[in-house]
């Protein structure tokens, strides 16, 4: 009598992962953007000078504050007919062999040729929710800001439940300069629409009614 596929599980205790299937895909330090842009998973997936990052699942809290961002953002863009707001998860491209998933971005109507269906060519502005994990919070407040200067991103903003602050950088040449960092209380505002601003206490408080701060969001 064949066995169910219950049964056949309990024989073996400690399951062997398929291997085999990782030799379907690139080393790491070898992907190429053909092979990244070819995955049609349902994990938030970045590429890195050639190297695949596997982001951990966003918290509800944090896709509560991103959305409560996108959602300001597309209102005030809307309103102005300034050009396109969108969330992750959507590619964009910051050089060859970069892609990243920041958790909002925008771009201006002038630049709409930028916008290709599977990716962007960069963007005017960007948002992240920072995560609570070491790692993680070294992609967004280190390496995301120096990728998205090199891209020449206009305006990045680091958004930081943990430090309770939101940090709006500019573009000076190739790198970022800080151009307010806001706090409790405060009031964050664009450097390039200086009308658009968050009430920092308010976009924070976006999140799990009586949730604790919580580490192993997505970066």
């Amino acid at each position: 009598m064949r066995s169910t596929p219950s049964a056949r599980v309990r024989t073996t205790r400690f399951p062997e992962p398929t291997w085999d299937v990782a030799h379907l895909f690139p080393p790491q330090g070898q992907w190429y953007e053909e092979d990244y842009l070819a995955l049609n998973g349902n994990r938030l997936v970045e590429l890195s000078h050639g190297h695949l990052e596997v982001l951990p699942m966003p918290t509800t809290s944090h896709q509560i504050i991103a959305a409560y961002l996108y959602r300001l953002l597309y209102a005030f863009v809307t309103a102005r007919n300034l050009g396109t707001v969108l969330f992750a998860p959507l590619r964009i491209r910051l050089s060859r062999g970069t892609y990243r998933e920041p958790d909002v971005l925008f771009m201006r109507k002038e630049h709409a040729e930028r916008i290709h269906e599977k990716w962007w060519d960069g963007a005017d502005l960007v948002m992240e929710v920072v995560s609570g994990e070491v790692e993680d919070r070294r992609r967004d407040l280190v390496i995301k800001r120096r990728d998205y200067a090199r891209a020449a991103i206009p305006e990045y903003w680091i958004v930081d439940p943990e430090e309770e602050t939101i940090t709006v950088l500019r573009l000076a040449g190739r790198r970022y300069v800080v151009h307010g960092v806001f706090s409790q209380g405060m009031t964050a505002a664009s450097h390039a629409e200086p009308e658009f601003t968050v009430e920092v206490t308010k976009a924070l408080s976006q999140r799990v009614p009586g949730a604790k701060k919580s580490r192993g969001s997505r970066g």
